[in-house]
């Protein structure tokens, strides 16, 4: 199933894009990324926006796995 939008990122479910965007600038904290919503991120390395991206979609596979199996604590989330 190839898609002809290559090179997008395009948000599924549009309501979910000022969480995406919160848990983006909280995990670039964590990292100790500072001010990382207004660095242009083509001045960050492939490896600074590459784990950014990395533990986000970590973070979300966790979520959906606790939804899943009915688990509503947030327990360790790092």
């Amino acid at each position: 199933m190839a898609s002809n939008n290559t090179g997008t990122n395009n948000i599924v479910v549009p309501e979910a894009k000022q969480a995406l965007n919160q848990m983006k600038a909280e995990i670039a904290n964590e990292l100790g990324l500072t001010n990382y919503e207004q660095v242009d991120k083509g001045n960050l390395t492939a490896r600074q926006n590459g784990y950014v991206g990395g533990y986000m979609t970590k973070r979300l596979v966790e979520m959906a796995q606790r939804q899943m199996s009915g688990s509503s604590g947030m327990g360790s989330m790092k």
